[in-house]
């Protein structure tokens, strides 16, 4: 089949379905060959091991008996070399990377690059590598957000054997410098505004040989100390310099390394996750069966590439042949990239979905009378049909819903949400005001991203779906916590995961990475799960002290508590939060005759010490002293504590609170506190909705609010989703 034959077929195989088996009289399975498993709809159950007969470990429905390494219908692709080479063959002439972008930096409509434009491109990166001596197998840094260079980069980086390594500034400039000299990375790409902050500890970062600026121009290129003989040049004279000097492919074997994803440790020291191309490929070809793209979809690409989530959804959209327009750059005009756009796939977290909810909520709450109850009656009628699994009157969307998609481009066909847990009444708001598919996932990034995702057309809500088909999923007991895999009626536990998906190991960290995988090869993520009737699974809580907020951070929060005991209000701290809030909070047990001295001096008068921990004035001065001791130690904006809770009582060894050794019993501490946390966390998050001041003092920083990728980096849509109408 020529080149021609395979892009006509792909073009049109999402035009006409494929015929299926019914009828056709081929030889179907034997059902004994499987007669060992236990289907349960979503997912089956076999034994672990057949001596134990304890059935425990899941599988996906699709694929029981084997887990999936490769793409079913195009088992020849086992790297990302291959990938791009198939697409690239099949989608040559088709539009694949846009930006809104010119030359002179002014915004326009959108401007496309083919899959062949791309791989010219990606050639000439390569080349201009090799030009430069870079050996086979060198780490290559890339420190700049999303744009179509990043890809390209990256493509490059598969085709010739190097190890792309994420730079993202969320971690911070002594994070870079870090990640930098542990993976000894030898060049780095970044644009104008990044470079400067290179340049500022490019002496303490020996290991790096060549810096390639993206948008930049040669008669700007600063020079570098002789020192540090490090080249600088811009990305147009590395293309030009590929061109002439062009290199054939030097393509990487499955096992090899294909990048390093470096992700929060528990102390707060940067961990490199180490991903195979074997890793990547697993991954999305199990996830293929559960999710379906096609040539004619749009996706916008804002979410960091620094991350799994949005790194593996590229590998998969360009699997399909999918258009990927990139948004300008501005998280605070992406409303205006997708009215341009128009995409059909959109991908988001949490914390955004909460944001468009929030909007639309109010705005319906503010425009009263008939409006409001046009749209409730409308909400009320579509949910009503769709529990029922009927299809609703076209006329709610004409009404009132339109309108709401037209927001998001209105072609938005699939809505997938994953990095934190989304809340099963936001999931219930977006199917009915969007109309389109809204799936939700889990997975982390030694899983290479997703280990289960709700099936296309599962209308019920409240868990991220069953195993895709290239992992196993088991829950293990934890006592301590009273979870265990025989619980009734619903089995809970620690969340494993074992199968061709699970990363390699923590870079130059055995230690760390003998703490995650066990002997027998399953990945202890720390999370807490139940498995629900039918095989889906819903995460319910966290083993491990590290905990993810809503927008995907990651927080250690003794590492936080230990910059706060330098407080001097402070005897006892305990830093809580969870996936479904964005900000921490903190417990303190405060230094009783601090305090008073402070009340004494501010001339406030009260009771007993409880009555003075609930004055509004000495909780805005506790906070006031912690937000001090932060900015001193440089703690980033999303670990700031934004609300504070003072007791009066000092965690004990006789109340439960401190083991032995004085450390804080964090599950007990968790169950003391997380009544008074919810209050205070509820509370901030009315208050912030209204536009006022938190009533529990909440503390909002300017660095968190300018939703860069740092912090709170998920647009502001409140102002272009405040009317409806």
């Amino acid at each position: 089949m020529d080149a021609s034959q395979r892009r006509l077929r792909a073009v049109s195989a999402h035009l006409q379905p494929p015929a299926t088996a019914a009828g056709c009289g081929g030889l179907a399975a034997n059902p004994t060959a499987g007669e060992y498993v236990h289907a349960q709809g979503y997912s089956v159950v076999l034994p672990e091991k057949l001596q134990t007969g304890k059935w425990n470990v899941y599988r996906s429905a699709r694929s029981p008996l084997r887990l999936i390494s490769r793409y079913p219908d195009n088992p020849d692709i086992g790297t990302l070399h291959d990938n791009f080479a198939y697409a690239v063959e099949t989608f040559r002439d088709c539009r694949y990377l846009g930006t809104r972008i010119r030359a002179d930096g002014t915004i326009g409509e959108y401007k496309w690059m083919t899959y062949g434009e791309a791989s010219t491109s990606r050639t000439a990166v390569g080349s201009g590598l090799i030009y430069h001596g870079i050996p086979e197998g060198a780490r290559i840094g890339l420190y700049f957000i999303n744009r179509p260079e990043w890809i390209i980069i990256d493509h490059a980086c598969a085709s010739y054997s190097y190890v792309s390594v994420p730079l993202y500034d969320t971690l911070g400039p002594d994070a870079v410098q870090f990640i930098v000299n542990h993976a000894t990375v030898e060049v780095i790409f970044c644009v104008p505004q990044t470079l400067s902050i290179l340049l500022s500890f490019i002496a303490q970062m020996p290991c790096v040989r060549l810096i390639v600026v993206v948008g930049g121009h040669d008669a700007n290129m600063p020079s570098t100390p002789v020192t540090t003989r490090v080249q600088i040049i811009t990305y147009t004279r590395l293309l030009v310099q590929g061109k002439a000097s062009p290199q054939p492919f030097r393509p990487p074997k499955p096992e090899d390394v294909a990048t390093i994803c470096y992700t929060s440790g528990t102390t707060g020291t940067p961990k490199g996750a180490v991903l195979s191309h074997e890793n990547l490929i697993a991954n999305v070809a199990g996830s293929s069966l559960n999710i379906k793209f096609y040539p004619s979809d749009v996706y916008i690409s804002y979410l960091p590439l620094a991350h799994i989530y949005e790194r593996v959804n590229q590998v998969a959209l360009l699997h399909c042949g999918v258009a990927v327009g990139f948004y300008q750059g501005d998280n605070l005009k992406l409303m205006d990239d997708l009215a341009v756009l128009r995409p059909t796939v959109f991908a988001s977290v949490p914390r955004l979905y909460n944001r468009i909810y929030a909007a639309i909520t109010n705005a319906v709450k503010e425009s009263g009378g008939l409006k409001e109850k046009l749209f409730h009656s409308a909400y009320n009628a579509k949910r009503q049909a769709i529990i029922k699994g009927r299809n609703p009157s076209p006329m709610w969307d004409k009404l009132v819903f339109n309108k709401i998609k037209a927001r998001l481009g209105g072609r938005v066909r699939l809505m997938s949400s994953g990095a934190s847990p989304l809340s099963a009444d936001v999931m219930e708001f977006l199917r009915i005001c969007f109309g389109g598919e809204v799936i939700e996932g889990y997975g982390m990034t030694e899983t290479s991203c997703i280990v289960t995702a709700m099936d296309i057309g599962d209308t019920s809500i409240g868990h991220v779906g069953s195993p895709i088909s290239s992992c196993e999923v088991k829950l293990v007991d934890v006592p301590e916590m009273n979870y265990t895999s025989d619980d009734q009626p619903c089995p809970r536990g620690e969340i494993c995961v074992r199968g061709p998906t699970i990363f390699r190991g923590y870079y130059k960290d055995e230690v760390q990475t003998k703490e995650v995988i066990d002997e027998d090869g399953w990945l202890h993520t720390g999370d807490i799960g139940l498995w629900l009737p039918g095989g889906r699974l819903k995460i319910i809580d966290r083993k491990k002290n590290i905990f993810k907020l809503a927008q995907g951070e990651y927080i250690a929060p003794e590492k936080i508590e230990n910059v706060y005991a330098k407080c001097k209000f402070i005897a006892q701290c305990f830093i809580y939060g969870d996936s479904f809030n964005s900000s921490l909070v903190a417990i303190v047990a405060v230094e009783p005759e601090v305090l008073k001295a402070w009340a004494a001096s501010e001339g406030i008068q009260y009771e007993d010490l409880r009555q003075l921990c609930a004055d509004p004035r000495a909780r805005a001065a506790v906070l006031a002293d912690m937000d001090s001791i932060g900015k001193e130690a440089q703690l980033r904006g999303f670990e700031f504590a934004k609300a504070v809770t003072l007791v009066a009582e000092p965690f004990t060894l006789e109340n439960g609170l401190l083991t032995p050794t004085f450390k804080v019993k964090r599950p007990q501490a968790k169950d003391t506190s997380q009544k008074k946390s919810q209050i205070c966390m509820q509370s901030c998050k009315r208050q912030r909705q209204a536009g006022r001041s938190c009533n529990c003092l909440c503390m909002i920083r300017n660095e968190s609010d300018k939703y860069r990728l740092t912090g709170d980096w998920i647009p502001q849509l409140l102002p272009p989703l405040h009317r409806i109408s």
